[in-house]
């Protein structure tokens, strides 16, 4: 893959990636504060991420990379999508799993309901059955699936991979990633809804997630070569919490932090284990070869 000659040193790509960044955060920003787009009969804020595919697309051509330079290529697509749904679903039925022991062995769980909320920091809301919402919430995890991959996984882990290893431009572009949450905790303390004790650990804990599992979406995308089964496993992440719903005796997914940690730790230990096994297995059989050029 041929390096962008616009973006031909360090700082010149560093430069470049913050500006594509904020460019985009600049819209998400506008839109959390002032379209609250995820406020309205949508229950998504997904303007910023269709025009952050459109800037996508315009840095592919400006940049003169081609699609499968930034991990969309053509050929296993539909098989590694599958792979990522299968990989979401399976760990996420675990952790519904426990969560459901956890209330019936306190006898306090009353059932499983399907239904479109909306995401809050301070918990979801809003109880919606009728056709159309679940047909939003899933065309809207679709746009914020492709932005978010194709930017993050895809276009800044290509820039940044040009000119660092890949585990440094992981990082980076999984720190950038972990920011970009921050906007959520940031509009419910501007609006009161929250003290600047949540603020913090809010803000906190929805960086550091959010890194490790940005993390974790490029360890696959270094596996398999793509950001199919990445996309796959991010969309089930963002959808399920959103669709399906765990009932007690009080309220609903009254647990749901604890079912996100046991799912998104159980996800990142396999994927681990996944990368550790490809690189012990790579490095021996690059030993075997220069033992036998010897």
């Amino acid at each position: 893959m041929e390096e962008s000659k616009l973006i031909n040193t360090k700082t010149k790509t560093i430069l470049a990636v913050l500006i594509i960044y904020f460019l985009c955060f600049g819209f998400r920003a506008l839109e959390y504060f002032l379209i609250r787009t995820d406020q309205t009969f949508f229950g998504e804020a997904f303007i910023h991420k269709l025009i952050g595919i459109g800037i996508l697309i315009g840095c592919v051509f400006l940049f003169r990379y081609k699609f499968k330079d930034i991990g969309l290529k053509t050929g296993k697509a539909f098989l590694d999508i599958l792979k990522g749904l299968a990989f979401g679903i399976g760990v996420f039925i675990l952790a519904y799993g426990v969560e459901v022991i956890i209330l019936a062995a306190s006898n306090n769980f009353n059932g499983l309901a399907l239904y479109v909320s909306a995401y809050s920091v301070n918990g979801n809301f809003g109880n919606r059955t009728d056709f159309i919402f679940f047909l939003i919430c899933i065309i809207g995890n679709v746009i914020n699936v492709l932005m978010e991959e194709g930017v993050f996984r895809g276009l800044f882990q290509k820039m940044l991979s040009d000119k660092y290893k890949w585990v440094v431009a992981a990082l980076i572009s999984s720190a950038l990633f972990g920011v970009w949450h921050i906007m959520s905790p940031i509009r419910s303390f501007a609006d009161g809804n929250m003290t600047i004790g949540g603020f913090i650990g809010q803000t906190c804990m929805l960086v550091g997630t959010s890194a490790l599992v940005g993390f974790k979406f490029a360890t696959m995308g270094k596996l398999t070569g793509n950001l199919y089964m990445a996309m796959g496993d991010h969309f089930v992440n963002n959808t399920i919490v959103n669709i399906l719903h765990v009932l007690d005796k009080e309220e609903a997914d009254h647990l749901m932090t604890i079912r996100i940690t046991i799912a998104q730790s159980v996800s990142f230990t396999a994927v681990l284990i996944w990368f550790l096994i490809v690189y012990f297995k790579n490095k021996k059989q690059q030993n075997q070869v220069v033992e036998e050029q010897q």
